[in-house]
């Protein structure tokens, strides 16, 4: 290719398929393995499903890709992405308190991911706990995309993306579970959070010892210094 010079692996700019200079874009094609995920993971859920680790590997791969081009993480290696996204999203999801996880039930247990991101930690509750309807809600456009394209790829029927500012939502939307996770203000996310929790409903936070709330119970994440999951009942 005369005048392109290509490393490989790449992309491509997906509207400028034409090969030019400053176009290209490097990503790990291959990551980790399902094996070496599920090791790196054995500290946040010891025992995962068998169907669990391709649905991370793919997610894993697409997020890798899409971070390339847009900032979804600010974290770029794979095997810490796996410990800080995956592993203490799945460690939330085990901790949890569900009504039922049987995706069979007529009236199915609900959470709201909040500042949903790259769709931690909603995606992969929704993973691994198969019977809750989760609803990732992200207003950035860019991100936004992102989750659709994952729950498409993934084929995920119990996942939905709300592309807006959660004050938009119709105010009778409420929510068995709300989760919150690395969000930029504590205070205003706080509100916007609890009008979406139905009664004896539950905000889930994955924070720091720090920033938690005076109310509530936590548990430390694993191999976190000061990170935990604070569960405050509603």
């Amino acid at each position: 290719m005369t005048g392109c010079c290509v490393r490989r692996p790449v992309i491509f700019i997906e509207d400028n398929p034409v090969c030019r200079p400053f176009e290209i874009l490097d990503f790990p094609m291959s990551t980790l393995s399902e094996s070496e995920i599920a090791d790196l993971l054995v500290a946040y859920l010891p025992d995962p499903p068998a169907s669990l680790l391709p649905q991370l590997s793919t997610y894993l791969d697409l997020l890798l890709k899409w971070n390339a081009r847009t900032n979804l993480t600010a974290i770029r290696d794979p095997e810490e992405i796996v410990r800080r996204h995956f592993g203490e999203s799945l460690f939330a999801a085990r901790h949890l308190p569900f009504e039922t996880t049987d995706v069979s039930t007529p009236a199915p247990a609900t959470l709201l991911d909040l500042g949903s991101g790259a769709g931690f930690p909603g995606l992969p509750i929704a993973l691994l706990r198969t019977g809750v309807q989760v609803t990732l809600a992200e207003s950035q456009n860019k991100k936004a995309a992102f989750l659709r394209e994952t729950v498409r790829t993934l084929n995920l029927p119990n996942v939905e993306v709300w592309a807006a500012r959660v004050e938009a939502m119709p105010e009778e939307r409420q929510f068995r579970i709300v989760t919150l996770r690395a969000v930029d203000n504590m205070e205003t996310a706080l509100s916007a959070a609890k009008v979406r929790i139905t009664p004896g409903g539950l905000l889930a936070l994955l924070t720091t010892v720090q920033q938690a709330p005076d109310s509530g119970r936590s548990t430390a994440l694993p191999g976190s210094q000061s990170g935990i999951l604070h569960l405050q009942s509603f």
